[in-house]
């Protein structure tokens, strides 16, 4: 088992002490994917996931030796254009994919590799469909049906609320993944759940009036949200304005809320969710990670963004144990990473001691957090 934490910290200094190397150009740097939004809806996930990798690829360069290249795609979340970003990335030489960052886009680019034999490491696509019958696919985030019954088991431990109401996006693997999942693990532990179908299916949806209108009604005190960040601030910005005092509970989808322009951060107060990385944590490695990168982009690194980060990591050190160059096909890479990943042992920004199962799904806990003062804050 390898503990990798203290080689990052040192790489993550040592790239301020050398700003301005980046990879050295021509052929000799390990191409490596990046596909996900960064423009449209969830730009937020996409640029993060994106921004994080490069910053990586350039702290592992600036110490010489081996070279990365991040190849950068905008897919805007839509399976098709992920698809056609996947071939142009091809197309130029990828060696590895450290993508795509939403569930329903990775899907349909890990039928592609899978078939053309590359490996994918994806940062954020956590529904099982992403990786179910492919064994060149893994996970760092944690998965869909591990977040809901966490979550119902969170509610249910830490007594936040005595009737839950779900809203939920129908139409979206992940949200739908998710709501299986909590709704399982709620009637195993006897967790009320009062409203089960004030669903809705597009995430630009304006109008959350009816959903919420049926938690009221059902006497909800909590309102379960296993959705992205944008309907989460519509939704909590209408039950302001209706008067209603529910309290919020959502997922990862969540990360990215108090980010947004122009959204009253006081409306999340106490609101909770599920993450595995905290920019506030005082640990050495989180320090330095969330440090370089509001000074590469003006920005907090969300937990999307630390997942990217770890897998680089994640990659790096299989780079340096297996051998990889920038001649290595991507399908050797493939058919090497498989069982060195089963066998690999990470620590880094979202979890401790991570290990990989064949199914590609990683093992590593969710945390929850409570939102006070427009910051995470630890539940436990």
């Amino acid at each position: 088992m390898k503990k990798f934490v203290s080689v990052v910290i040192m790489l993550a200094m040592a790239v301020s002490m050398l700003a301005g190397c980046g990879k050295k150009e021509g052929s000799e740097a390990i191409k490596i994917g990046s596909i996900g939004p960064t423009t449209g809806d969830y730009a937020q996930y996409g640029l993060a996931v994106e921004n994080a990798l490069k910053m990586a690829a350039a702290e592992i360069n600036a110490l010489g030796g081996l070279q990365f290249e991040v190849l950068g795609e905008d897919d805007q979340g839509d399976p098709t254009m992920a698809v056609n970003a996947y071939n142009r990335e091809m197309e130029q030489g990828m060696q590895v994919l450290l993508g795509t960052v939403t569930s329903g886009a990775c899907a349909a680019v890990a039928a592609e590799a899978y078939n053309e034999r590359v490996f994918l490491l994806t940062p954020s696509a956590s529904n099982p469909a992403v990786n179910e019958g492919k064994d060149n696919v893994y996970q760092v985030c944690f998965t869909d049906p591990n977040q809901g019954a966490s979550a119902a088991l969170t509610i249910k431990n830490l007594d936040l609320g005595k009737k839950v109401a779900i809203i939920w996006n129908n139409a979206q693997d992940y949200s739908t993944s998710i709501y299986q999942s909590f709704i399982a693990k709620a009637a195993e532990i006897g967790l009320d759940v009062v409203v089960k179908d004030a669903t809705f299916s597009d995430d630009s949806n304006a109008d959350f009036s009816v959903q919420l209108q049926k938690a009221a009604d059902a006497g909800a005190d909590l309102v379960f949200l296993p959705i992205y960040y944008t309907p989460v601030a519509a939704i909590m910005q209408q039950a302001k304005a209706a008067g209603y005092s529910f309290k919020f509970f959502g997922v990862d989808g969540m990360d990215g809320l108090l980010s947004i322009d122009g959204f009253d951060t006081s409306l999340a107060e106490g609101s909770y969710m599920l993450t595995p990385f905290d920019a506030n944590k005082a640990d050495e490695l989180t320090k330095s990670f969330v440090t370089n990168y509001k000074a590469k982009y003006g920005d907090v690194p969300n937990q999307f963004a630390a997942d990217a980060y770890d897998a680089m990591y994640i990659f790096y050190a299989a780079c340096k144990e297996l051998g990889f160059t920038s001649e290595t096909s991507a399908k050797d890479i493939c058919e090497k990473m498989i069982p060195w990943m089963q066998k690999y042992s990470y620590s880094g920004l979202t979890g401790n001691n991570m290990v990989w199962g064949k199914d590609g799904c990683v093992s590593k806990a969710a945390t929850a957090y409570v939102i006070r003062n427009g910051q995470y804050a630890s539940v436990e």
